[in-house]
This record gives structure tokens, C-alpha cells and sequence, in this order.
């Protein structure tokens, strides 16, 4: 053989190699997913809003405002906070549809929910 037949079947080789690759890689979108988020503010002894509809997959944070400690925790155990402090934050990704609701366990009487749908 000679060597631009050997040269033109490397090439050939090495090209079928390359689209065999990108074959099987991954696809990257134009418009990756971006994450979801939202914000409840603790302040005033309550979370705003009281009801916070939102879809699987959001991460929610909540932002204590209030200048006194609070806590965010579910009524059926899903996800507790530590206790925030002033400008501290607690976040938990949403992944099942339901209703959760949670309260502040030093302050019982703050509640509220997070709907997710």
C-alpha cells in the first residue's frame, strides 16, 4: 500500500471514530434548563406569602428578616431548618407535588404552605 492510501485510510478511520463519538455524546441545549427558585421572607413574626404555589422542582428559600431567630420546619417531617438568625437562610427543593405545610417551632403560631403542582 502506498502511504497516501495508508494516509487516506487513517483519516477515514479517525473521521468515522469522531462521528461515532459525538453519536453517542450527550446533546447540549441551546437554552439550558434554568433552575427554579423562590423566596419566602420571614418578618414580622410570619412568612410572606402564606401560600406559595409552586412546581416541582423549585428550590425555595426562606430569608429571616425579622430581627429575632425562627426556625422553618414542615408539619409531616420533610425538611427542618436550624434556627436563622437575622439575614440567615434555609433552602429545600421541592421534587413530589403536595401541600406542605410548615411553621416556626419557637414561634407555633407562624405558618404557612408551600403548594406544589
Amino acid at each position: 500500500m502506498s502511504s497516501r492510501t495508508m494516509w487516506i485510510l487513517g483519516f477515514t478511520a479517525a473521521a468515522l471514530m469522531l462521528i461515532a463519538t459525538l453519536a453517542v455524546a450527550p446533546r447540549l441545549s441551546a437554552n439550558p434548563q434554568q433552575a427554579v427558585t423562590a423566596e419566602v421572607k420571614i418578618d414580622n413574626f410570619s412568612f410572606g406569602p402564606a401560600t406559595l404555589t409552586v412546581a416541582p422542582g423549585t428550590t425555595v428559600t426562606w430569608v429571616n428578616h425579622d430581627d429575632i431567630p425562627h426556625t422553618v420546619v414542615s408539619t409531616d417531617s420533610v425538611f427542618k431548618s436550624k434556627v436563622l438568625d437575622t439575614d440567615e437562610k434555609f433552602s429545600f427543593t421541592f421534587t413530589k407535588a403536595g401541600t406542605y405545610p410548615y411553621f416556626c417551632s419557637i414561634h407555633p403560631k407562624m405558618t404557612a404552605t408551600v403548594v406544589v403542582k
